[in-house]
């Protein structure tokens, strides 16, 4: 993957390491045999076919729209109800994001947010309507949650509003940073029931009158992720679009709690690719007549990376065990998701080191995941608000307002 343009030297190739999926802690064996066959498949088409041509796109701010059938073809469409395992969906989206993390990004926000919601959440008119699309990646869901004047707080200051108008709605207000915003079906839309004041959910399709998405553009890091800003203008809807299920932000929570936990699995997935690339850089590349892997510098930046990313798959694996006996709570996501997201940040500046100058352009790769690291960190949840969270759950005491 190196783009070397007489910056490696040729004779620097050797036979491959030890541990070359970097897998010290055997995590793969605890899979069974079909599952573990199958999470190979998806490393190999993703790595070999995925993975190269992601950094032209990521530099484009444009998103590969020719992958999804081959994305649709590994399953990945419909982890959240095709009875994996919580083990094996997790290691998938580490995979993914050890390919490229916006798409992985999409991955795990079409499984956990909105395959998930609609569902657990929804009509069975919605399942049968919007599922089979889902599922094979020929229909886009986008979850729509945020706003430009409510992140952190978005429980008690949701302002999108719904307003029961005959055998319908009426939908006002603006959302932000909506992950697939531009390019989605519809919108997951949590709103503000004007008569009760109880937030509801709302599927929205994107070409209904009134619903405008803009591209965010400019950002640093999941350039791929088409996000958006979504105005809702008067837009109307049946009330056949109500999901029965969401009628509370409970429900909400209970999906944020799930999607925290998936974050860190794309914070293990970016720490595995960090570390690859930066072997891999440090291995072939030559300063004063031998290999940057060599040096004891350098080859402690990189058993600090490798470690990281160890410790954070080594606590998703934790996460999935309590996940899978239906013990999951939001403190345990947000945690998850604090230190892994924090040991990820830590681990690509190191790999940013190792790469040198070559570390701040996307030609290596590692700037990418430079970048990418950035939004694991604050999305789903900021570092601090995940902080907070598991501290009043230790101590009894919250420290919010």
């Amino acid at each position: 993957m190196l783009q070397a343009s007489g910056l490696l030297r040729p004779e620097a190739a050797q036979p491959g390491p030890p541990f070359p999926d970097a897998d010290l802690m055997h995590v793969l064996d605890l899979l069974p045999a079909d599952e573990r066959a199958r999470l190979e498949e998806i490393r190999a088409v993703l790595q070999r076919d995925v993975r190269p041509l992601t950094p032209a796109f990521w530099n484009r701010e444009e998103f590969p729209f020719d992958l999804l059938p081959r994305l649709a073809e590994l399953g990945l469409g419909r982890l959240q109800t095709d009875g994996s395992s919580r083990l094996f969906t997790g290691l998938a989206y580490s995979e993914v994001a050890r390919a490229d993390v916006s798409l992985s990004a999409l991955v795990g926000i079409h499984n956990e947010l909105v395959v998930g919601m609609i569902s657990e959440l929804g009509s069975e008119e919605q399942r049968e309507r919007w599922l089979p699309g889902l599922e094979s990646f020929t229909s886009l869901g986008a979850f729509a949650l945020t706003e430009p004047e409510h992140g952190s707080d978005i429980a008690g200051g949701l302002a999108t509003s719904a307003t029961r108008d005959g055998d319908g709605w009426v939908l006002r207000g603006a959302k932000r940073w909506i992950g697939a915003g531009t390019i989605a079906d519809f919108a997951l839309v949590w709103a503000r029931d004007t008569a009760d004041g109880a937030i509801k959910a709302f599927i929205v399709e994107t070409d209904r009158p009134g619903f405008a998405a803009t591209k965010i553009e400019n950002k640093i890091g999941l350039r791929i992720m088409q996000n958006a800003d979504i105005v809702l203008d008067e837009v109307r809807i049946p009330d056949s679009n109500l999901l029965p299920g969401a009628t509370a932000f409970c429900q909400a929570n209970d999906l944020l709690r799930d999607s925290r936990a998936w974050v860190g699995w794309q914070a293990a997935g970016i720490q595995l690719a960090a570390f690859e690339i930066a072997r891999a850089y440090a291995l072939e590349r030559f300063q004063f007549g031998k290999p940057l892997a060599a040096f004891q510098l350098v080859q402690q930046q990189l058993s600090e990376i490798l470690g990281n990313a160890q410790a954070s798959l080594s606590l998703m694996v934790g996460i999935a065990r309590i996940q899978e006996a239906g013990q999951l709570e939001m403190v345990q996501s947000a945690m998850a998701k604090a230190t892994t997201t924090r040991l990820a940040r830590s681990s690509v500046a190191l790999g940013r080191s190792v790469l040198g100058g070559n570390g701040i352009t996307t030609d290596y790769e590692m700037a990418k995941l430079f970048g990418d690291a950035e939004v694991l960190y604050t999305y789903e949840g900021t570092y601090e608000i995940n902080s907070l969270i598991v501290a009043r759950a230790v101590t009894g005491k919250s420290a919010f307002v």
